[in-house]
């Protein structure tokens, strides 16, 4: 995996698994905490049992599918498969008759199987509870609470949460924990400046878009409160032909995949989302916060701003005031008021633009394959091919927006691993 060694958090996890206890780990998102609670779950796991032995539930479609990924990568030899909601639950079904060692999944969708009896539970012996606090916040509660009711023979409780403010309900069944706690409540993001940023009337979409093209192409990440404001955001940024990607939970699994694989490879430098980019999502570290909506809670607050400044980074928030807005209590100290130029440059133009293929994983097209293939075919050197991301049934791959027109006439008619299909410019 590339790691030379383990983080601080990683090894106190592994010591304290020797005690066979439950454990509450507390940690901010992009620490390694998936990685903490895998190698200890790791070593429980026994290659006699043809069973599923070990569960982790998680909030969002994106945290199962990065828990999956982190699990595969670490080349353990057991079978893994996810669950979640958004798309046909007969292809997992059809997985789940060969069962893994680890499930993964959201509390829906598992809840729906472990109901008609598509695995067995009877060997599952570790849960996992990641973003536990999220999971709550998003009000899985009474999923979770059929599910762990299910689960007879489990003899550890490993939970997740990026804050201690959460009470742990009954149901989960936690008695007597090892309470790790690597939230830095204390020495929270030390590279982080925090600015305000007052508009002079109350409509703040303009206050933005100046704040935006100020900024620059470094990646910037918009918070929303509601799903509406997201899209009415996206609309009037992409009016200004400022290029962008939105996100939000009522998003169809191929449009929430594309999004991120675009604001991943650089197709796109600023992302507009709810809360639910806040924790959990696979997204790399991103220079700049801005809260478009002020969040409800002070822990909110927090859990944004972590998106930024992240392992010794520097990194700025920014919270957007309306004429008739004033900053929310919770927010102390109080952020450095910051004003714009009257002129500013006119919005960047991202460097990469992505292409989609209409092959992925259950075709047996490797990241390898793609490579090859936009060297070979599309004649692109190593400076002009950037991400490659295989999914299930299609792939993205990012190319210098300049070599875009002349690559798509040069691979047309081609054929990728001997297979014919749609390569175009993902919208």
């Amino acid at each position: 995996m590339g790691i030379e060694s383990l983080n601080a958090m990683q090894t106190a996890t592994l010591e304290v698994n020797e005690k066979k206890q439950d454990i509450i780990l507390l940690s901010p998102t992009g620490t390694g905490k998936t990685l903490a609670y895998l190698l200890p779950l790791l070593l429980d796991l026994n290659p006699e049992i043809q069973k599923v032995q070990a569960l982790i539930l998680a909030p969002s479609r994106e945290l199962a599918q990065q828990i999956e990924q982190v699990w595969r990568s670490m080349g353990t030899g057991y079978k893994v498969n996810t669950c979640f909601g958004g798309r046909p639950s007969n292809g997992e079904k059809r997985n789940l008759a060969v069962p893994p060692a680890i499930l993964i999944g959201t509390p829906g969708r598992l809840q729906d199987h472990i109901e008609r009896n598509n695995f067995e539970v009877d060997a599952i012996q570790t849960l996992v509870l990641d973003e536990f606090d999220k999971s709550l916040e998003m009000g899985f509660a009474e999923q979770m609470d059929v599910i762990i009711g299910r689960l007879t023979s489990l003899k550890r409780r490993f939970l997740t949460s990026a804050t201690d403010a959460v009470e742990i309900p009954a149901f989960t069944g936690i008695k007597d924990p090892i309470k790790l706690d690597f939230s830095e409540k204390d020495n929270v993001l030390k590279g982080l400046k925090i600015f305000s940023v007052k508009g002079e009337n109350n409509d703040k979409m303009d206050l933005l878009y100046k704040l935006l093209c100020y900024l620059g192409s470094d990646s910037t990440l918009v918070f929303c409160n509601q799903r509406e404001t997201v899209e009415k955001v996206n609309a009037y940024l992409t009016d200004r032909r400022l290029a962008n990607e939105f996100f939000h939970g009522k998003l169809e699994q191929t449009e929430r995949e594309r999004a991120l694989s675009k604001f991943r490879n650089g197709s796109c430098t600023v992302f507009i989302s709810t809360d639910l980019a806040s924790r959990g999502l696979d997204i790399p570290e991103i220079k700049n916060i801005i809260h478009f909506d002020a969040p409800v809670r002070g822990d909110e607050f927090v859990h944004r701003n972590g998106r930024t400044a992240r392992m010794e980074a520097e990194g700025s928030a920014f919270m957007l005031l309306a004429s008739n807005e004033s900053l929310p209590d919770f927010i102390t100290p109080k952020p450095s008021p910051l004003t714009l130029p009257v002129l500013t440059s006119a919005a960047p133009k991202p460097e990469w633009s992505t292409l989609y293929i209409g092959k992925g994983k259950k075709d047996k097209l490797s990241k390898m394959d793609v490579v090859g293939f936009m060297f070979k075919k599309g004649q692109l050197t190593r400076e002009e091919l950037g991400m490659v991301e295989i999914k299930e049934y299609y792939s993205y791959v990012a190319v210098k927006t300049g070599r875009v027109k002349d690559v798509l006439a040069l691979i047309q008619q081609e054929k990728i691993k001997n297979m014919k299909t749609r390569i175009d410019l993902a919208e």
